[in-house]
């Protein structure tokens, strides 16, 4: 099956859909259009992986969450390396690390390889960790044998990769695998490649691995002017690594922002909102601009999962006031340049279902920060002011 000429990537998309649908060459889930599609042999072509002497060499390996790739993630951690998995959408970190119970069997590695498992048996790896990956697997929906690669339209394998780049994860010398049934291995118009897409290195279908000797630089980091304002507001984590890479000296205007806007962490503004209900009436105060309030926080949730989640985002402050009783936290930052970093980050925090409420913690009384009462509603006590 050849793409036919003029084509965009979307009708290779809808192509390969159609045929791996029409030949029922697709597995569950279906219809497999707008998906990342499973295929019948998606097995049988995962046994390649741990062949590859790039899978011997590595230890730490990143594999995407997509059905197609559950065996692969099977056999890094059969193999007793460590797997990576991005969060979906990105929209709670960048990756999580999955834990195995200690003493797992065959067959609770393989529900580890699960999407199930890897809600159930991850931790989040945060942008402070200086986590190296070795090893990079992606699902695609087509795939030439030069190593030119096509997903499903929506660019979060390509963001991955340069978040990852951004990061210090991954080099210009990291290996990168796909995945793929027969039929997706097509000719692609190299008219269709941008600079942002990720090339692979190997191809693994259930009859064949193709060595593509792939010589197109992949993605140095992340091109700014390719993403929008929309995606920024969808990953906190990206915005962090805006912050960073801001702070560096980088251009990071977005593809719908005019340069005269660009939004500097000295800029950003403060939510709006009416005054916090919960703080009561009494004379106001400001306290030191270089803490944070967090509201809305869910009833049951816990001071360690709130500093687990700031950590991911790398807005982790010096210390954090808890005020469970109340749904509140306030946290206390280096300085203000570092609050306001950190309010860039956190906006459309969620912790748990609860989008959390989150500013400038000026306009509260002080005696509100300070004092009160803090502990924690939940059998793990913990003091109203802990270092994180």
């Amino acid at each position: 099956m050849e793409p036919r000429e003029g084509v965009s990537k979307q009708d290779i998309r809808e192509q390969i859909w159609d045929y791996m649908e029409s030949q029922n060459l697709a597995d569950f889930p279906r219809p497999v259009h707008h998906r990342i599609p499973n295929f019948k042999g998606a097995s049988q072509a995962a046994e390649h992986f741990p062949r590859l002497q790039a899978f011997k060499m590595a230890r730490t390996i990143k594999v995407n969450p997509d059905a197609p790739q559950k065996n692969a993630r099977f056999f890094v951690l059969d193999s007793k390396k460590t797997l990576l998995v991005p969060t979906p959408r990105l929209r709670t970190g960048l990756f999580n690390k999955i834990i195995p119970p200690p003493g797992a069997t065959k067959d609770v590695l393989r529900r580890c390889a699960t999407s199930e498992g890897v809600r159930n048996y991850s931790a989040p790896v945060g942008l402070d960790s200086r986590v190296l990956v070795d090893l990079v697997v992606v699902g695609s929906v087509a795939v030439s044998e030069k190593g030119w690669r096509i997903g499903k339209g929506e660019g979060y394998a390509d963001l991955e990769y340069a978040m990852m780049v951004s990061m210090g994860a991954v080099g210009p010398g990291t290996p990168v695998v796909t995945i793929v049934h027969d039929c997706q291995v097509v000719n692609i118009p190299e008219t269709l490649l941008e600079d942002h897409d990720l090339t692979v290195d190997y191809i693994l279908t259930p009859t064949r691995v193709i060595t593509t000797g792939c010589e197109r630089p992949k993605p140095t980091g992340i091109t700014w002017s390719k993403i929008s304002w929309e995606m920024l507001g969808k990953i906190p984590i990206l915005r962090s690594l805006r912050c960073r890479e801001e702070q560096a000296g980088k251009d990071v205007t977005l593809r719908d922002e005019p340069r005269h806007l660009l939004a500097t962490p000295s800029i950003v503004r403060k939510p709006r909102g009416p005054p916090l209900p919960e703080l009561g009436s009494g004379q106001v105060e400001d306290v030191p601009s270089n803490t944070v309030y967090v509201g809305n926080l869910p009833r049951d949730a816990r001071v360690s999962e709130l500093k687990t989640a700031l950590g991911v985002l790398g807005a982790a402050p010096l210390r954090l006031t808890w005020q469970g009783p109340q749904r509140r936290a306030f946290l206390h930052y280096r300085d203000a340049a570092s609050a306001q970093r950190a309010l860039f980050c956190l906006q459309g925090f969620h912790l748990g279902a609860n989008a959390l409420k989150v500013a400038r913690a000026r306009q509260q009384r002080t005696s509100d920060l300070v004092g009160g009462r803090a502990e924690e509603p939940h059998p793990d006590h913990r003091p109203s002011v802990a270092d994180p």
